[in-house]
């Protein structure tokens, strides 16, 4: 019986390091058969102390050929994924060959079919510690080394790597060496890939996609390069340090769980990010801060790496931070700042708030399990908005300088957060601990409030610990005028801005530019309705959103309340981004906890849309979110999208007839209706029972690709019927397809169908185990977390049954721990267990 893979420990990471030293990797892959591949490594380390023992990692793989300097070893050794290498020399040879079925799931070499035409698309994942699925490997942050890749493939193919290509013939690819990198930022595409190539500042550019995505790639090619052309130039500017990959390819591939990964010289990004018809302002910047975070890492991770998992925060915050940065600085998206607020500081506050909630930079990472947790709002907003306080602590002119020395310093190494502050330490000329330990090493956030009185203004802090923040109290008369604005220093519970009186009557005082939780004087609070609207500025309007969220969830301002705000300033709100946030946050926090109607809410998206600019990009973003609220007056509205449509607004295939669904009025005007829109209004539909299995099935007809196929996993999922909600519990539970199972999971919780799902409460917590079973481990995270039951009562009750379980698995404790506490979050209220709040 063969042994289970066990996680890296932080103890294994530091001896094995103390001990090896890689000179580099040769990797040869074999991927001319359909089934299998076979990989071949040739990795040459040396030993500070000869005759020692260690372990290499291979990770579901079948040894066939194994020496040490020369010396056989048997395969059988191989215990789980560690492969004994004893009686080690100063200097050592090890060759490594096994062969290995390709993954399904989205972990090491992923091999996707594309339904479309049936080209077959290899892609290689290796975070956090899945490059052992593809060759053999010290598989840890800190043991960097060049790598050399040669792939055989099918002649017909194309192969893309790290490196640029050094020769290529009858099927053989040869790649240059890489500069030294960490294995799990190793990747390989293998297929007949579409591919644009352009160059930028002696930087040659690429872009890659499927064949049958050729014509999307065509028509954003120009945006895709002038976009990294815009984040190179600032990121030179910024760094004072080149890129220095070579070359920088970025892919879009298919049944990929994540986001993007940031593998040096050849990022690969969700299909998602290749928009098949007109995209939204809110999509473009979406993608745009992708980008930049991605090419962010170039610097932040690939030429200075993690030293271990603790500081996945030097990787995530600073590219989080830059990507957002310099989608305004470069002019693309001047109103970047203001979804950062609505978005992704909320995102970070969230994560606080929950039982996994962790320090910025914690010191408890044990193992490599333990750190694939720690990739989220913590590590990823909240340690960007540090660093923006540390930043603003410091002044940005020193802040940059001293990150120019960091790059200097451990250019291609490793380094951790005492390199990070010793650096910019002795640049800015102060110690920074104390401000790491209230900024990095503790959890939580500060709320602050400002009182504003007839002899003046004084801004209140409270949580634990009170930390320093940076901000500006800014004044905005009842017209929406700004008629103050000052910087502010808090090193403590409170501070008294100054004399004058700190509110004209009917206006708003807002606190900008923080990490906290801000919550509105009640003057301001009752005047924002009229003020709000008139606002220019799209951060402040962003952040007054923002604090009207909160105080909805302090109970400081009614749901019907935050409803008649919403209906009067969601007419001038012109940031998409935002628009879409507030709308998000009125339907899962309010309609569906019950404390508000859908009707309502429903009535607000039908307005806004009616009055949206035709053909805009916000028409768009408003007829997606209506189809997410829409009740039975709304159907005949949806139904009408689904109307024959012409060619030019869909995706340049002839719109054949479609089963009518219900009388057609007219809807919006000029709205362009996309097979993406289709697919959430029938989505809508079916939830409603206004629509068919037999109209999901013609729909698929006219999208018949990978991500067809995942709009209709998620309209079957929506469906009023038994059989339905069966049959995506199972592909919920047991699909390999990462996107297929997501968008089951998406759809099969809906408000009014209760008696259907209710069963299926109890059957989550038993089946959860078989949900992150042989998943890649973000797959596993993501499925429990989208299919989690939001039935407040018996969905805590169990939870906590659940998690009395010494041995449960990681993940589930996790997830399920974090989304039985949100239930409480917020305004909700218990409700028995029988309405669902999904």
């Amino acid at each position: 019986m063969t042994s289970p893979s066990r996680a890296l420990t932080r103890v294994e990471a530091q001896t094995r390091a103390a001990l090896v030293r890689v000179g580099g990797y040769a990797v040869s892959l074999d991927v001319t058969d359909p089934a299998t591949y076979v990989s071949r490594t040739v990795v040459d380390f040396a030993c500070a102390s000869p005759g020692a023992a260690t372990f290499v990692e291979m990770k579901d793989v079948r040894p066939e050929r194994i020496l040490l300097n020369g010396r056989p070893l048997d395969p059988a050794t191989l215990d789980g994924n560690r492969l004994p290498l004893p009686g080690l020399r100063a200097a050592n040879r090890l060759e490594v060959t096994f062969s290995a079925d390709y993954s399904r799931t989205g972990e090491g070499l992923h091999r996707s079919v594309d339904p479309e035409d049936g080209e077959v698309y290899l892609y290689g994942q290796a975070p956090l510690d899945e490059a052992q699925r593809i060759f053999a490997c010290f598989d840890q942050p800190d043991l960097k080394a060049p790598v050399t890749l040669t792939v055989t493939a099918p002649p017909q193919w194309t192969v893309h790597g790290n490196a640029p290509l050094r020769q290529a013939g009858d099927g053989v690819w040869a790649f240059e060496p890489t500069p030294p990198i960490a294995p799990y930022l190793f990747t390989v595409l293998a297929g007949p890939w579409h591919v644009r190539t352009a160059e930028h500042d002696g930087i040659p550019l690429g872009l890659l996609c499927r064949r049958s995505l050729a014509p999307h790639l065509d028509a954003d090619a120009g945006e895709l390069f002038a976009a990294t052309a815009a984040n190179l130039d600032r990121y030179h500017e910024l760094f004072g340090v080149r890129y220095a990959f070579g070359k920088y390819d970025q892919a879009f591939i298919p049944d990929f769980p994540g986001g993007a990964v940031e593998n040096p010289g050849l990022v690969t990004f969700k299909e998602e990010f290749l928009f098949r018809t007109v995209a939204t302002d809110y999509d473009r910047l979406r993608r745009f801060v992708v980008m930049a975070h991605e090419l962010a890492h170039m610097w932040f991770g690939n030429l200075v790496t993690l030293r271990w998992w603790d500081d996945i925060w030097l990787n995530e915050a600073f590219a989080e931070l830059m990507g957002w940065r310099v989608a305004a600085e470069t002019g693309r998206h001047p109103g970047a700042a203001a979804d950062f607020a609505a978005w992704r500081e909320r995102w970070g506050m969230l994560a606080d708030r929950r039982p996994s909630t962790h320090p910025v930079a914690p010191d408890d990472v044990a193992d490599t399990a333990a750190a694939f947790l720690n990739f989220d709002g913590i590590s990823y907003a909240k340690g960007a908005a540090a660093l923006r306080q540390l930043s603003a602590l410091l002044g940005d002119d020193v802040f940059l300088a001293g990150l120019r020395a960091y790059f200097e310093r451990f250019r291609f190494g490793n380094a951790g957060l005492a390199d990070f502050l010793a650096v910019l330490g002795s640049v800015a000329g102060t110690d920074l601990d104390g401000w790491a330990d209230l900024w990095l090493r503790s959890t939580g956030f500060n709320t602050l409030r400002p009182l504003p009185g007839p002899s003046g203004l004084t801004v209140e802090q409270t949580g634990a610990p009170l930390r320093p923040h940076r901000f500006r109290i800014t004044v905005y008369d009842s017209h929406g005028a700004r008629v103050r604005d000052a910087p502010v220093i808090l090193d403590g519970g409170s501070v008294a801005v100054d004399g004058r009186s700190g509110l004209p009557p009917g206006g708003v005082l807002l606190v900008d530019d923080t990490y906290a939780k801000v919550l509105l004087d009640p003057a301001s609070l009752a005047a924002l309705p009229s003020v709000l609207p008139a606002i220019a500025d799209p951060h402040a309007r962003a952040l007054l959103w923002t604090a009207a969220m909160d105080a909805a969830g302090e109970g400081e301002l009614s749901p019907e309340a935050f409803l008649t705000l919403l209906e009067a300033a969601l007419a001038g709100e012109a940031e998409t981004s935002v628009l879409v946030e507030v709308l998000a946050y009125a339907r899962d926090d309010l309609a569906r906890r019950g404390l508000v109607d859908f009707g309502p809410l429903a009535a607000i998206c039908a307005a806004a849309l009616s009055a949206a600019a035709p053909g805009s990009g916000r028409q768009v973003a408003l007829a997606t979110a209506l189809t997410t609220v829409a009740g039975p007056p709304h159907v005949p509205t949806l139904a009408d999208w689904l109307a024959p449509t012409p060619v030019s607004v869909l995706t340049g295939v002839a719109a054949p007839a479609s089963s009518p669904l219900l009388p057609a009025p007219t809807g919006a005007a000029g709205l362009v209706v996309s097979q993406d829109l289709r697919w959430d209004a029938l989505a809508r539909l079916a939830a409603l029972g206004a629509a068919s299995a037999s109209d999901v099935t013609a729909e698929s007809r006219r999208d018949p690709g990978s991500r067809g196929a995942e709009k209709a996993a998620r309209c079957h999922a929506a469906l009023p019927d038994a059989d339905a909600k069966a049959e995506a519990w199972e592909m919920i539970v047991r699909e390999e397809r990462a996107g297929v199972a997501m968008a089951a999971a998406a759809g099969f919780w809906q408000h009014g169908q209760e008696e259907l799902t209710d069963p299926y409460v109890e059957r989550f917590f038993a089946d959860a185990p078989a949900m992150v079973s042989g998943r890649y481990q973000l797959f596993a995270k993501l499925i429990v977390r989208q299919a989690f039951p939001r039935y407040a009562g018996r969905s805590r009750r169990l939870a906590s049954v659940m998690l009395a379980e010494r041995s449960l698995d990681p993940i589930l404790r996790r997830e399920v721990g974090d989304a039985a506490a949100e239930l409480s979050f917020g305004p909700g209220v218990e409700n028995g267990g029988r309405r669902s709040t999904r």
